[in-house]
């Protein structure tokens, strides 16, 4: 025999429903935020050994590093992560550097939400 549900219960099914949803949208929310890209080299060739640091340059944005890897020489492509979603527009950033802070390569692209990000390094030259 099934007992009647009374207004309180009811009432807490209903918040706790809430709070799962609100959880729910929240770390879909939270996921939607971060960015990935990927970063290649000129004309497909592997991208040479260094550090690889991606930034933003945005009006009014520090410039310190949002993502950083190491290249060991080989790869030809690299994956990276943003944590947060730019303003549509913006422009990332990323420079391929030997050990000592030497600048190897550098590449930029666009920021549009929903479309994927790829940077190319192009080789500096002095």
């Amino acid at each position: 025999m099934s007992r009647p549900t009374t207004r309180r219960r009811a009432v807490l099914l209903a918040a706790a429903g809430s709070v799962a949803a609100a959880i729910m949208g929240c770390s879909a929310m939270a996921q939607s935020d971060a960015v990935r890209g990927t970063i290649t080299f000129e004309n497909g060739a592997a991208i040479p050994k260094g550090r690889v640091l991606v930034s933003l340059d945005a009006p009014g944005a520090p410039k310190t590093a949002l993502a950083e890897a190491a290249s060991g020489g080989d790869a030809r492509q690299m994956t990276f992560t943003l944590p947060a979603a730019p303003a549509p527009g913006a422009e990332i950033v990323a420079r391929l550097e030997r050990a000592d802070g030497w600048l190897l390569a550098r590449g930029s692209a666009g920021y549009a939400p929903g479309t994927p990000l790829e940077i190319t390094l192009y080789t500096v030259m002095y």
